[in-house]
């Protein structure tokens, strides 16, 4: 396969483990709603989460063997901050935040996860945006934006100090994101097991505490867990698969796709009527997504030499000798060198292309 189908083929798949991430926990939205009632929020996303890691860490007993790259103790600082950021201080942040501010207010303030997630990515961890994707990101979350109004168009400012709150949760969420793109050269599963399960006894202890310790019924926590393994497992997973591919600032795009999705869900599930507004922020999204799709990056550059481990296949990247006992087939995951190369293809920020423009 050339670099040009390997790029192709890279981003499209990107594309779509994306949006089946945005599809599956857009669709959870509706159906957490019928749940809402007996619980807090907090307390129901612990839950939830609870369910997604029960499901990952059954899916691990069944099926223990895995051509992915193993974490490795060098990785335990990034994966302690990833859970610390991602599934402690965010869902704090978020609790207190809550608290503090209408339910409105409230959904805008958590929009804000998607434009923190590219501005550190860009920023911060380096990860190139060209004019025709950041073109397509501002478009797609323009669209998100738009979903989170009010009937009338318009958004109460809230009380400032709960509205921060909020937004220092999305912050802590952004930083999850780019941390775990950096991760995500090993296995997703490994990754996302202790991350869901982190978070769900974080999300579950701190909503039992805010009920005064009141424990829903069994029938609750059943359905919880089970939407939470079917819904938020896959999602976080496949966002992870994402993330490896195109970069986060592309993943941040897709997925704030997920409204558009928990808007159409209600639409068919609820009967909720659909407004002009909301038709017009869905057109917007597809837009964007046009557009991230048809970018094409493509220029001269520069590999560094470069010793890491991940699942590969053996191609203009990957032209390295094996060791006895390397693993046989393709893809197979062992540690390999690359040297310094130079070449021009069509190309996307994935671990072998976050280099200077």
């Amino acid at each position: 396969m050339s670099p040009r189908s390997i790029a192709r083929s890279a981003a499209a798949t990107g594309a779509l483990l994306g949006l089946g991430a945005a599809v599956s926990f857009g669709l959870s939205a509706p159906l957490a709603k019928w749940l809402l009632g007996e619980v807090s929020p907090v307390l129901l996303a612990g839950l939830l989460y609870l369910g997604a890691a029960a499901g990952l860490w059954l899916v691990h007993v069944v099926r223990p063997r895995t051509e992915e790259a193993r974490l490795q103790r060098s990785d335990l600082p990034r994966l302690a901050s990833i859970v610390l950021s991602g599934g402690v201080l965010g869902p704090v942040a978020m609790l207190f935040g809550l608290t503090h501010v209408s339910a409105l207010t409230g959904s805008l303030c958590l929009n804000l996860e998607a434009p923190f997630t590219v501005l550190l990515a860009v920023l911060v961890f380096g990860e190139h945006l060209g004019r025709q994707a950041a073109l397509g990101v501002a478009i797609i979350l323009g669209g998100a934006l738009l979903l989170g109004f009010g009937s009338d168009g318009s958004a109460a400012l809230g009380d400032a100090p709960g509205a921060l709150l909020i937004a220092a949760a999305c912050l802590c969420w952004a930083l999850d994101n780019n941390l775990t793109q950096q991760l995500s050269v090993r296995d997703p599963f490994a990754i996302v097991r202790i991350k869901t399960l982190v978070a769900g006894m974080t999300n579950t202890l701190l909503g039992l505490w805010f009920q005064r310790g009141a424990v829903p019924s069994a029938g609750f926590v059943a359905g919880a867990l089970l939407l939470g393994s079917v819904s938020y497992g896959l999602s976080v997973v496949l966002d992870t698969y994402a993330l490896r591919l195109v970069g986060a600032a592309r993943e941040a795009a897709y997925f704030a796709t997920a409204p558009f999705i928990g808007a159409l869900a209600a639409v068919l599930l609820f009967g909720e009527p659909l407004r002009g507004l909301d038709a017009s922020a869905m057109a917007a999204m597809a837009l964007g997504v046009l557009v991230l799709l048809a970018e094409r990056h493509q220029h001269w550059h520069t590999h560094e030499a470069l010793e890491h481990e991940h699942l590969h296949h053996h191609d203009e990247h990957h032209e390295h000798t094996h060791a006895p006992g390397t693993p046989l087939g393709e893809p197979h995951s062992h540690r390999h060198h690359h040297g310094g190369l130079m070449h021009d293809h069509p190309h996307l920020p994935d671990a072998h292309h976050r280099h200077e423009h």
